[in-house]
């Protein structure tokens, strides 16, 4: 008869064995590659002796092409739960070392039930992506795996927050569950996704390509917007995550978490009273900007890389977290085009999930002009825009800096899209357009006909300028709360969204809207 102390040394032994990976050769490669494996990820990312661990124990099914013989322990993903800085959080860890994390029906099932535990329960899940793709021996058994996920990243979304963190490969369906949550962060030069490889595309179509040009972290974070943060290794990709959590709440039931501020709510900043330049076509950094108006300085950027004209991001004011969606001067001298539509939009959608309020700093010219514009969809992209402003519920703050004209007036947040309340700089300028493009409509015939046209266009441009190149008029119709003092933004912010916490709205019943995707 087995006595209870056998029992318990098998317990330890075979959890001490699954726990060796895929063996030390295995873990040497690992590390050789600059990557850490799936269990030095758990152990980093969650609070010191939190992490709990289930189905260690889980074996793949598998019979065909010599799977019966091949042992994967832990099936080749750890899941979970523990804390993240005293919070909840569940996560799963593909293991590259045991049979390259191929995901079969059973690794799936792991995964699926973690992401079920934290749909229950409300509370965030992370997943550590570090896998050859669908586990081929497998077949059709492989692919439902992947749909079960699909399935639940599509339940989830709006209800809990998913992050996606890509440490090693990712390609054909791999991605798509990645592409399904709300941030994605990759690790340069030893992280990449994409859905056919560079081998394909040389035998397709002949074009030459790396991996790390193709689908490497800058490529996504940079070209294709796919993801949100280009980390300089593990480590520095998990304590940005962990970073992130701290501006989210648990679950779209709860507020964000409040930090108690060292920042001085009263504190003005003159700097801002300069910052504008006196040359209407002058540029300068909104990051500045930000930085002086939020406690302490802190913004976290999402999307830092991707369509730079517009800046999107995590702060705090007074110890409240929002989100915050600014033009960038910059670039693109700050307008709207395709790609900072889509940014704008997505990242608006997701506060507006999580009950993250929304101020938006606008200098805007206008839409980006250009048949490769328009071809593109402009229309349809920038009509997302409107759309997200005019459906998000939480507090919304607009403040007018500079430039704020025609349809782009519109899209960052006008009072019109439902802002709550808009302040404005005395250096606003509200218009249907530009000057020049409207002395040349207004004043045409006038122009036309003077002695000099050039002489008389650059007096009526000066006249249109003087006239509406201010925010009194739009103050003077109720489209503008108050006109107020650059160095008194902060505190008149903190103001307005302590007055706007207990703001309750509700949307007609409907399954849901036909957003222009």
């Amino acid at each position: 008869m087995t006595t209870v102390a056998e029992k318990i040394r098998e317990l330890l032994e075979r959890e001490a064995k699954i726990k060796e990976m895929g063996g030390p050769e295995a873990v040497e490669k690992q590390h050789a590659k600059g990557k850490l494996t799936a269990r030095e990820r758990i152990e980093y990312f969650f609070d010191p002796g939190t992490f709990r661990e289930l189905d260690i124990f889980v074996k793949h099914r598998g019979t065909l092409f010599g799977l019966d013989k091949m042992d994967i322990p832990a099936d080749g993903v750890i899941t979970g739960y523990g804390k993240v800085n005293g919070r909840e959080v569940f996560a799963f860890s593909q293991d590259f070392t045991a049979r390259a994390g191929t995901l079969g029906e059973m690794h799936a099932k792991k995964i699926c039930k973690v992401m079920d535990l934290a749909l229950k329960t409300g509370k965030p899940i992370v997943g550590f992506n570090d896998s050859g793709g669908a586990r081929i021996q497998e077949g059709v058994d492989a692919l439902s795996g992947y749909g079960q996920i699909f399935y639940r990243n599509a339940i989830a979304s709006g209800v809990i927050p998913q992050i996606s963190a890509i440490m090693g490969p990712c390609a054909g369906g791999a991605v798509y569950s990645p592409a399904m949550t709300d941030f994605v962060f990759m690790v340069k030069n030893t992280s990449y996704m994409f859905i056919t490889g560079p081998d394909v595309i040389k035998s397709v179509l002949g074009e030459v390509i790396t991996q790390e040009e193709l689908g490497g972290a800058m490529a996504h974070c940079s070209k294709s917007g796919v993801a949100h943060f280009a980390c300089e290794n593990d480590k520095h990709a998990i304590d940005m995550i962990k970073k992130l959590l701290s501006y989210l709440p648990d679950n779209n039931m709860e507020d964000p978490p409040y930090v108690p501020p060292k920042d001085d709510p009263t504190r003005v900043s003159p700097l801002l009273d300069s910052i504008i330049p006196d040359n209407p076509m002058g540029a300068y950094d909104m990051k500045d900007v930000i930085r002086e108006i939020v406690d302490d300085g802190e913004f976290f950027e999402v999307h830092e890389y991707y369509a730079q004209n517009i800046i999107v991001g995590f702060a705090r004011l007074n110890g409240y977290p929002i989100g915050i969606i600014a033009n960038q001067p910059k670039v693109l001298a700050g307008c709207l085009d395709i790609d900072s539509s889509d940014k704008a939009t997505r990242f608006i959608r997701f506060c507006d999930a999580f009950n993250i309020p929304l101020l938006t700093l606008a200098d805007v010219p206008g839409y980006l002009p250009g048949k490769q514009q328009e071809w593109g969809g402009i229309i349809r992209h920038g009509a997302k825009l409107l759309w997200c402003y005019s459906e998000a519920t939480v507090p919304k703050v607009t403040l007018i800096i500079r430039k704020d004209y025609g349809g782009s007036y519109l899209a960052m947040c006008s009072r019109d899209l439902g802002a709550d309340i808009v302040l404005a700089w005395p250096t606003a300028e509200i218009a249907v357009m530009g000057a020049e493009g409207a002395a040349n409509i207004i004043f045409r015939k006038e122009i036309q006909s003077a002695p000099d046209p050039e002489a008389k266009r650059k007096e009526k441009i000066e006249e249109y300028r003087k006239l509406l190149y201010n925010p009194y008029i739009a103050a003077s119709r109720g489209y503008i709360d108050g006109v107020i003092l650059p160095r008194e933004t902060r505190p008149r912010l903190i103001e307005a969204f302590e007055l706007l916490r207990t703001k309750r709205v509700a949307l007609p019943p409907k399954k849901h809207g036909n957003i222009p995707v």
